[in-house]
């Protein structure tokens, strides 16, 4: 068996956790967990670490406490979700006489029992070969070490299922935990984005969604970035920013991206050369093999010998 159940009812906390060992292949290539659980604190605690190779999600599922991560401290309440790089060093606490105790006592009321603050968690430890960039594209689109989601319980749910994945005797565990961790990420990129930070010096609001509706209409078109602000009365460099902080990607990358596919599907399904492509999308045929190369890894002639005799 290689998982751990911990039941640690000690003075301090109770918790059910699951300390996990992912298989040498789930380590190497996949993301995978460390650790998973539920806690509740009995007393006052603090932890403290640093330097590990993991990346933690938490909920605050009750109670108060505070985190203290790249130089900031974060009250947190009910409902709070914490996503951090534990590489750095960061400490968590609930109890005592911090800020969050302080706060509530005084909305409640005196005589509310201090041992009502203490908070309980749900959380996972993990990690994978390529969380490092992960987590940096995490913070360029606004992603912070707190946020607080509209909707907590798809964050509780992923947990509960890793929690039982993880202890159930399935042979393709690790895959089902990649696809829960992922499902994770994928809600971490949509909920903790943080429009304020990343919009905060704009004149206006504007709804960059009609940008992108006019790319995907016109992408066979040559659309240059003069253009787009012209049409949309908006400065064009605003509109980059714009755009990338919404989709994660440039203007160009993402034209690309939609010419590529477009090529895809002609080389697979059709007769076509490269060099009709290219012409019906107003780019040189050197360019375009440069980049169909460039995001495929093979030349357009060589992907569809590939896919030669698909159905």
């Amino acid at each position: 068996m290689d998982s751990l159940f911990s039941n640690n009812n000690t003075d301090t906390v109770r918790s059910s956790r699951i300390i996990y060992t992912p298989s040498a292949f789930a380590r190497s290539s996949l993301l995978h967990l460390q650790e998973t659980g539920t806690l509740q604190a009995l007393k006052s605690h603090k932890s403290e670490r640093a330097g590990l190779h993991s990346c933690l999600f938490f909920t605050v599922l009750s109670g108060f406490g505070r985190l203290v991560y790249g130089g900031r401290i974060h009250e947190l309440w009910p409902g709070d979700c914490v996503f951090i790089d534990c590489r750095k060093p960061y400490s968590h606490e609930t109890g005592g006489n911090g800020p969050a105790a302080g706060k509530e006592k005084a909305c409640r009321g005196a005589e509310q029992n201090a041992k009502d603050t203490l908070w309980s968690l749900q959380w996972c430890h993990f990690y994978g070969p390529n969380m490092n960039a992960i987590y940096q594209k995490y913070q360029e689109r606004g992603g912070g070490p707190v946020f607080h989601p509209s909707d907590p319980a798809g964050y509780r749910n992923i947990l509960t299922e890793l929690f039982q994945i993880a202890g159930s005797a399935d042979y393709v565990r690790d895959m089902r935990i990649q696809e829960k961790l992922s499902s994770l990420l994928v809600l971490l990129m949509e909920d903790a984005w943080d429009t304020q930070q990343t919009v905060s010096d704009a004149p206006e609001p504007m709804d960059i969604q009609q940008v992108k509706e006019y790319l995907d209409a016109n992408y066979m078109r040559k659309i240059t970035l003069d253009e787009l602000a012209s049409r949309f009365f908006i400065n064009k460099y605003y509109l980059l920013t714009l755009f990338k902080d919404r989709y994660g990607v440039t203007v160009n990358a993402y034209l690309n991206q939609m010419r590529v596919t477009y090529v895809k599907q002609q080389l697979r399904f059709t007769d076509r050369t490269a060099e009709s492509l290219a012409a019906e999308l107003h780019i040189e045929p050197a360019y375009l093999s440069r980049l169909f190369k460039k995001v495929e890894g093979v030349s357009p002639s060589e992907f569809r010998k590939s896919w030669k005799g698909d159905a």
